[in-house]
């Protein structure tokens, strides 16, 4: 069963759960931030865009370290990549069209339900916000769904 359900094994998402938490965590405990990924996003993009919302008092007191976070993200992908995966890159069969549509509603979502997977699942619920729990239940379900009717237009077309 699980060699069914990680076919890459399992202990890399361990790994990575667990350095994900921990380093939430202590951005938290030390200096009283929150982590979640799109506000790092928006904050990011301050820097920019001139639009009111990207100028924010939320996002323009933050944005300094919320960028040397996401360059940390992204240098940990890179780092992932060519030292510790052996150089292999992860494929997909996905065309590339879907991908970017699906980019464009996680981002709506995320603006929509104020927070993403990383603000509302890891430090939402990290910190036991009643808010937090409702967003990743949603989506959950939206993601099982999602899968499951793929799942069964793929088997359909094959």
């Amino acid at each position: 069963m699980i060699e069914t359900l990680f076919p890459l094994g399992w202990l890399h998402y361990l790994l990575g759960g667990l350095t994900i938490g921990a380093g939430v965590a202590l951005l938290y405990l030390f200096n009283g931030w929150v982590g979640g990924m799109s506000t790092v996003f928006s904050s990011s993009w301050s820097f920019v865009f001139q639009r009111p919302f990207f100028q924010q008092d939320r996002f323009l007191s933050s944005r300094h370290w919320r960028l040397v976070y996401a360059l940390g993200v992204v240098l940990g992908a890179l780092i992932w990549r060519f030292a510790l995966a052996d150089g292999q890159a992860q494929h997909t069969s996905v065309p590339a069209w879907q991908l970017l549509v699906g980019g464009f509603l996680v981002g709506y979502g995320a603006r929509l339900g104020n927070g993403c997977t990383s603000g509302h699942g890891i430090c939402g619920l990290g910190s036991l916000q009643l808010p937090s729990l409702g967003a990743v239940l949603t989506f959950m379900a939206t993601a099982f769904l999602t899968a499951n009717l793929m799942a069964i237009t793929t088997k359909g077309l094959a």
